[in-house]
């Protein structure tokens, strides 16, 4: 009898985990999307967007960003808000309303590579990325900001303190990640290696793909307006143009494994802040508090029951924290 139980113990347990995966390789892909732009034209921005160029690696290349100002009367202070990897700037919409509303004027810029921004074939790292940021930034007339980083942006928000701490007002590493060396934990995986992997998915495997990427973020509380974000993803593998952007996205997605910020941390002088969801993996909890505990004189503040975008999915909690630490 006890036998009997265990295996139904054991079988209850194999299905409620094969259930979900079953789940997930059932969804097809949608008939009524249409192919996106791979600069991301066709996607709503809460504000206008303006370009910088430059010249990266012999190509002349755009940095899109928005440029708002404060509501009502400045505080004479400057946001920088720095998207995560799967986005743009513009999913920020919610956090550019709160801080416009308390007096700062708000940067949001789409790194090279990702957003309107263009997408040159070219090797990315942390250091390009902030040093295209501090360019934007001087073009601006802006010499000091708060520098808020989301998921990859985390990283990019470490990187550009920890290089730039005359610029850097404060800090805010937002559910980045990123948060050890992976580097002697896998082995490596080439860019051609996604790159043909990424271009033999049929449809509903890359519906598939977009849909396990977003739906991560937010764990136990999906809701329906959460699958904007899949269409946004999947879209431009619809293009012609798709080839150029998976090979761009299979260099960038190394930049955990090449691109490590875990030694910066300690060398942020600005004042920083850590926050995240709790929920935003089964240690996020414990791995922020190791980076608080590295950056001298940081504070944690993780969101009950959030996972990894909190400012969409708890915008009130997150955009109180996030206000408060500026404000001090």
């Amino acid at each position: 009898m006890k036998f009997r139980r265990s295996v139904i113990r054991v079988m209850t347990l194999a299905c409620c985990m094969l259930l979900p995966l079953l789940a997930q390789q059932a969804r097809k892909a949608p008939t009524d999307i249409k192919p996106g732009s791979i600069t991301y034209e066709d996607i709503a921005y809460p504000y206008p967007v303006n370009y910088l160029p430059l010249t990266l690696y012999g190509q002349d290349v755009r940095m899109a960003y928005m440029d708002v100002a404060a509501a009502g009367s400045p505080n004479g202070h400057t946001v920088v808000l720095l998207h995560g990897m799967n986005f743009g700037g513009f999913y920020f919409g919610g956090p550019i309303e709160a801080l416009r509303a308390a007096g700062f004027r708000v940067v949001v810029p789409d790194q090279i590579g990702f957003g309107r921004s263009s997408k040159p074939v070219i090797p990315y790292n942390f250091h390009d990325m902030a040093l295209n940021t501090r360019t934007l930034l001087q073009s601006l007339g802006i010499t000091k900001a708060s520098i808020v980083g989301h998921s990859m942006g985390g990283m990019l928000a470490a990187r550009f303190a920890a290089s730039y701490p005359d610029m850097t007002e404060r800090a805010v590493l937002y559910d980045p990640i990123g948060l050890t060396d992976t580097r002697w934990e896998q082995p490596w995986h080439s860019a051609e290696e996604a790159y043909k992997a990424t271009m033999a998915r049929t449809p509903d495997q890359a519906w598939q793909a977009a849909y396990a990427n977003i739906e991560r973020y937010f764990p136990d509380a999906w809701k329906p307006e959460y699958e904007q974000y899949v269409r946004i993803l999947y879209a431009p593998t619809l293009s012609s143009d798709w080839p150029r952007l998976a090979m761009v996205r299979s260099i960038y997605q190394q930049i955990t494994y090449l691109d490590p910020v875990v030694h910066d941390w300690e060398h942020i002088k600005a004042k920083t802040l850590v926050l995240g969801g709790e929920k935003d993996g089964q240690n996020f909890p414990a791995l922020a508090r190791h980076i608080a505990d590295t950056i001298p004189g940081a504070d944690l503040v993780l969101i009950p029951n959030a996972g990894h975008v909190p400012h969409i999915q708890m915008p009130d909690i997150f955009n109180r924290e996030l206000l408060k630490f500026l404000k001090m």
